[in-house]
């Protein structure tokens, strides 16, 4: 009962009930209209047509105008199902549609007289033309006749066969009742659509209202052309949730640089406490060595020159190899944590890798190798040449230290792999020489990590070029790697081609 009353009160079922009264309302009116009117304005509009068709017959024989006459009257009879005859001075048929017509009526002299088995019934009589409606009974044919005589004495007769009125009107009331039920079943989804455009803008306001509620301004009153208190509502609701949308966003955009600023933070501080890990561990060694050769420069352990001389050569490369060290570090710890800008630039990468082989040919003396090359003259790859160096500068030292002789061969080979597919070069530094284990393949790019630490230490390396080569190419999301060989290790990275 109580769900009963709260759908007779809401904006829909009020909205059907008024629409669907309305409608029966305009079916009775129709209705009433149909009986009393429609049958009058129906022999109104025959009439007229009779009348217009008289003019002009009169017009042209009064002005000669230059029109086919029997032509038109053919197609005036055809269109409005038209009888006409035209008959001269002399009693003599001039023009007549329908050689019928006048058997049908009897002899001419007798057409204005009453005819047996009919009725008629004058509808207008003027001086030179007159209007009958003739029923006749034998036939159970109703029509409307004209007779008139034209201003040139010439007789002018048009039959016009009607339907019944009260039949005509009695099957469009019949029309009516029958769509007077077709539209009741189908008034409530009339209704409903017509209330659906008065109570959805209430529904979208209550909407927006409970969505600002949640701080959710995302949607908006869709504006319509009308001047109306629903209208003027949603405009007010809009302004609000603008300014409180720009306010929020204002908040949320702040707390989004706060963040940011404490995520930097935390990363400095996560750097600092790196690099205070990492220095902290690496410089154990040097720092003992130090002060040892130190303390025994200071109790003369060996008093000749050559042996103190020995000791500050310690302590100086000892110096030297932490200063190094330290620096590696730092620039270690900018490149990870993203503080450091590239300078990207397009440059010929051929060049590079040659100038650091030029560089490294005191070493590749000592070590007897030669550099192999598979590359054409020139490769123009676009990224920082700085950087770039530094990789493939690390790539060949590391080739360098561990090359050695395979099958009676050592060599080292620099190759350029162009793929033009992916718009990428893939540059190789391989040493023929031992393999890394497996277990070596993944842990060599962590900052440290020493395959052998005795030998890493006597060749004066710091662990941290490969993790240097890792930085890099991170940073430009490149791919890079090692693999085994059959008689050696392959070392690689990808660069962009030059766009």
């Amino acid at each position: 009962m109580e769900k009963f009353k709260n759908a007779i009160k809401s904006v829909r079922v009020k909205l059907f009930l008024t629409l669907s009264g309305v409608i029966l309302l305009i079916i009775l009116f129709l209705i009433l209209v149909n009986n009393f009117v429609f049958g009058q304005f129906y022999l109104y509009s025959k009439t007229k047509a009779l009348k217009s068709v008289y003019q002009i017959v009169n017009d042209y024989y009064n002005h000669a105008q230059d029109i086919d006459l029997e032509e038109q009257l053919e197609k005036i009879a055809i269109n409005n199902d038209f009888d006409i005859l035209i008959k001269n001075d002399q009693n003599v048929s001039v023009y007549s549609s329908n050689k019928d017509f006048f058997s049908t009526l009897g002899q001419m002299n007798e057409m204005t007289k009453p005819f047996k088995l009919q009725s008629e019934e004058i509808m207008e009589e003027q001086e030179n033309y007159s209007i009958k409606r003739i029923q006749d009974t034998k036939n159970g044919i109703t029509y409307i006749l004209l007779s008139a005589i034209l201003d040139n004495s010439y007789l002018l007769y048009i039959r016009m066969p009607i339907t019944s009125i009260e039949e005509s009107v009695k099957i469009s009331n019949n029309f009516l009742y029958l769509m007077a039920g077709f539209t009741i079943l189908i008034a409530a989804v009339i209704v409903s659509y017509v209330s659906r455009k008065f109570a959805d803008p209430i529904s979208e306001l209550n909407d927006i209202a409970k969505k600002m509620a949640n701080l959710d301004f995302s949607h908006k009153y869709r504006m319509t052309d009308a001047d109306d208190e629903i209208n003027h509502l949603g405009k007010s609701i809009n302004i609000m949730s603008d300014k409180l949308e720009k306010t929020i966003k204002q908040l949320r955009s702040t707390n989004i640089e706060l963040e940011k600023d404490i995520e930097e933070k935390s990363k400095i501080d996560e750097m600092r406490k790196t690099f205070i890990s990492d220095v902290s561990h690496e410089l154990k060694t040097p720092i003992a060595l130090i002060q040892g050769y130190s303390e025994g420069l200071l109790e003369n352990v060996n008093s000749d020159p050559e042996s103190r001389k020995f000791y500050a050569e310690v302590i100086l490369d000892e110096i030297n190899k932490m200063d190094r060290l330290v620096k590696q570090l730092l620039e270690l710890m900018k490149l990870e944590y993203g503080k450091r800008d590239f300078e990207d630039k397009t440059f010929n990468l051929v060049e590079v890798e040659k100038e650091v082989a030029r560089k490294s040919q005191v070493m590749l003396e000592e070590k007897q190798v030669e550099i192999r090359w598979k590359t054409s003259e020139e490769i123009n790859v676009l990224a920082d040449d700085f950087y770039i160096e530094q990789v493939i500068s690390n790539y060949l030292t590391n080739a360098i230290k561990h090359v050695k002789d395979v099958n009676n061969e050592k060599y080292i080979q620099i190759e350029n792999e162009v793929d033009s597919k992916t718009n990428k070069v893939k540059v190789k530094v391989f040493n023929t020489g031992d393999i890394i284990e497996e277990e070596h393949l993944t842990r060599i790019w962590n900052r440290f990590y020493k395959v052998d630490p005795s030998r890493n230490r006597q060749d004066g390396g710091t662990g941290i070029g490969l993790s240097f080569v890792k930085a890099i190419m991170s940073n430009y999301q490149n791919g890079y790697g090692v693999i085994n060989k059959e008689n050696g290790v392959e070392f690689y990275i990808e660069l962009n081609l030059k766009q």
